[in-house]
């Protein structure tokens, strides 16, 4: 029979043997680590949290998700099993602040990315308006629309609870800048019923030295000025006035960069027609267009293409560059291609100033938001 009255010195074990022994098998927890755990017990503002170490580890409730959580119920449920994010070390009670929010925020991050990456259109609501532009939610994530880049004719507070396609411009999680753009992804979606060689009508938006913006049923395209005409003109100004109605034919659709370029040269039958008889030219504009089309398909095809009428004028040297011409010319210019390229891309990245992208754009899980930014009635933030 053992005997029960045994010392700790017979023994040969302590309690600091003992509690040398736990040091020994207990896990070691750093912050920025990803560990399973077990809801231990759920309160009202956290729950406590079982990881494996000397004392439960807890989760405030605004660490329990990226979205606001009213009660720590909508997220966790007693005895379930999943991974914590460990937020900070142990306080003086040796108890470790775990998060679930950081994990969300991480793979949000890492979803946007890919979306990007695939040029994605993703379609949110907006939840809040400010005087930069609009704010909505992208996995999670608070995105800004810039004001230049919401294609609407409503103002910006009427957006609020509307749901909108956009296009990714900047995706940076180390500075919290997601910022998108609703006009990138509408002109998109309309280049998308678009072809080369197409007749299009639009109107005379603007006018610069280097050539005319056209409105084509809600996307600009540029009418470069050596597209105007066989003829040389001086300037856009003498062949158009603002809200002019135009025939155009479509020569280059780059979607990625948002640009549509068009051509009135190739539907001239002679040169210089633009100028001369402009009726003439947009009566005979689905016929010369596709004899352009059929230039285009005999050059694919390795043909030697037959010249229209207003290119053996030119002489055969420019009726091969005319036919072969599928890109636009470019501005002449350092000036001029810069300012090209600022108008007829309002949606390149680079049009977007630090100064139109408000704080409110921080996705950081401790980041704040101020009243004047974002009314409290649709305050998102828990």
């Amino acid at each position: 029979m053992v005997n029960q009255n045994l010392t700790a010195t017979e023994i040969g074990f302590t309690h600091e043997d003992f509690a040398a022994l736990l040091d020994k098998y207990d896990y070691h927890f750093s912050p920025g680590d990803i560990v399973p755990g077990t809801v231990f017990s759920i309160e009202p503002r956290g729950a406590l949290i079982d990881i494996g170490a000397k004392t439960a580890a807890y989760i405030p409730i605004q660490e329990m998700s990226i979205n606001r959580v009213d009660a720590p119920e909508e997220v966790l449920q007693s005895n379930e099993t999943r991974e914590f994010f460990i937020l900070t070390d142990e306080n003086e009670d040796g108890q470790l602040t775990l998060s679930i929010r950081r994990i969300e925020y991480m793979r949000a991050w890492e979803r946007v990315r890919q979306l990007q990456a695939e040029d994605a259109t993703v379609r949110s609501g907006v939840f809040a308006t400010n005087r930069g532009g609009a704010l909505v939610r992208i996995e999670g994530l608070r995105g800004f629309i810039p004001g230049s880049h919401i294609s609407t004719r409503k103002p910006k507070e009427d957006l609020v609870g509307e749901e909108l396609p956009l296009k990714f411009l900047e995706v940076d999680e180390e500075r919290n800048r997601l910022v998108l753009s609703h006009r990138r992804a509408l002109v998109e979606r309309k280049m998308n019923r678009l072809e080369v060689g197409e007749v299009v009508i639009g109107t005379v938006r603007g006018i610069k030295p280097y050539g005319a913006f056209i409105d084509i049923g809600g996307v600009s395209g540029l009418l470069h000025i050596s597209e105007i005409s066989h003829e040389h003109i001086d300037t856009p100004h003498s062949v158009f006035n603002v809200n002019d109605e135009v025939k155009v034919m479509i020569i280059d659709l780059d979607a990625e960069r948002g640009r549509i370029s068009l051509s009135t040269k190739q539907l001239e039958p002679e040169p210089g027609d633009m100028i001369k008889n402009r009726d003439l030219v947009y009566d005979k504009a689905e016929e010369m267009a596709a004899k352009y089309r059929e230039q285009m398909l005999a050059k694919q095809q390795g043909i030697t293409a037959v010249p229209t009428e207003a290119e053996e004028v030119v002489g055969a040297e420019e009726a091969v560059e005319a036919a072969t011409e599928e890109t636009p010319v470019e501005a002449t210019t350092e000036v001029e291609a810069v300012e090209a390229t600022t108008e007829e891309t309002p949606v390149e990245v680079s049009a977007v100033t630090e100064e139109e992208i408000p704080a409110t754009t921080d996705t950081e899980p401790a980041a704040t938001v101020t009243e004047e930014e974002i009314p409290a009635s649709v305050e998102q933030e828990g």
